[in-house]
């Protein structure tokens, strides 16, 4: 959306209102406990965005613990973190991704290193809440010391949660083209693994906790609204792109719906939207129904990537066993072990359990 005119800015905002405002009635929505404004772009809005804050702040019961907007670090203003900050928002998300020029340039991302320095400086001074930044290792030119700095430098502005992501490679994009005619070098797995773990021993060096799997957060700056999402509690997502999940805990059944990528079918969807969510006629929009077996391995996947596991409760009511009594021989071989680093064994070990009950009954 960079580069558009103001009235198409009012447009997609105005459509955003209408398919939150929908959403909610037709889901019967009476809590909102976290909100998530994300995607890397809220904040080329600018002023905009306090159209869309008021509009969530008057939504009936409005009062979520945890309110994030992610942003591009090189399109952030005082005006916009002051507006976030006015409107409740109180965690903000910045995509930093690394410090390293040569990187940046490989990656195709915008800002220098030293305007990067400025934008983290202008958030500290004009947005006081929650300070969340990412970062990548594995990317081309980068090594130890360089990935030690990123999180020295990103540390030194106060920050209290840091998402430490692997780089990964999608097919069409212009990083995997610039590798298949070899323009551009990753390194190799053993040295990104090792650069990964580099960042880890710094950020638990500096007092972070490895809450999830490729999240550290300072003491008691978890987020809150990732935990909900990672022990599979109802969300909703408006928006190009969102999806939400919509839980039905009496069957252990899921409805899952997404909107398309593509910005202007969004908005004719929104527009020409007759859609009766409740009978299930969701024209333009791609669902999908998560059945039992579905739902319970996607709890076991998504909840052991938080420290903490599965939301034990919910997981019992959902399904009527406890996890112990679904992969009891798992978790006795996994006792003691580090499930965050090592996370596909242990969900391939849970899921040839379940395989083999399932080939039993």
């Amino acid at each position: 959306m960079n580069n558009v005119n103001d009235e198409y800015i009012d447009i997609y905002i105005n459509s955003l209102i209408k398919n939150i405002q929908s959403l909610i009635q037709n889901f019967n929505i009476k809590e909102i406990p976290s909100v998530y404004i994300g995607g890397g772009t809220p904040s080329v809005l600018k002023n905009k965005i306090k159209i869309l804050l008021k509009a969530l702040n008057q939504l009936p019961n409005f009062s979520p613990k945890e309110f994030t907007i992610e942003a591009n670090p090189e399109s952030i203003t005082g005006e916009f973190l002051t507006v976030c900050r006015g409107e409740g928002v109180n965690r903000l998300s910045l995509g930093i991704q690394t410090f390293n020029m040569e990187s940046r340039l490989a990656v195709n991302r915008k800002g220098d290193a030293s305007d990067l320095d400025d934008r983290l400086s202008l958030a500290s001074e004009f947005f006081k809440g929650m300070l969340s930044v990412d970062l990548i290792t594995g990317l081309p030119y980068q090594n130890a010391e360089i990935v030690l700095n990123d999180i020295k430098r990103v540390l030194s502005f106060e920050v209290s949660h840091i998402s430490l992501y692997s780089l990964t490679i999608e097919n069409g994009t212009p990083l995997n083209e610039k590798i298949k005619n070899k323009k551009n070098f990753l390194p190799d797995n053993e040295l990104s693994d090792s650069l990964w773990l580099t960042g880890r021993g710094a950020l638990l060096d500096a007092g972070f906790d490895h809450y999830e799997v490729s999240n550290f957060a300072a003491n008691g700056k978890q987020s809150l609204h990732n935990i909900r999402y990672w022990q599979m509690q109802n969300w909703v997502g408006a928006g190009p792109s969102a999806s939400g999940t919509i839980f039905n805990d009496e069957s252990a059944a899921a409805l899952r719906y997404t909107y398309p990528d593509n910005v202007e079918k969004y908005l004719k969807i929104i527009k020409d939207e007759n859609s009766n969510w409740k009978s299930g006629d969701l024209i333009n929009i791609n669902t999908e129904f998560l059945n039992k077996d579905i739902l319970l391995r996607e709890s076991l996947l998504m909840g052991f990537r938080y420290k903490e596991g599965p939301d034990k409760q919910l997981f019992q009511k959902r399904f009527g066993k406890t996890i112990e009594e679904y992969i009891p021989k798992t978790l006795e071989k996994w006792k003691g072990k580090d499930k965050l680093l090592f996370l596909n064994g242990f969900l391939y070990d849970a899921f040839s359990e379940l395989d083999k009950q399932k080939t039993a009954d």
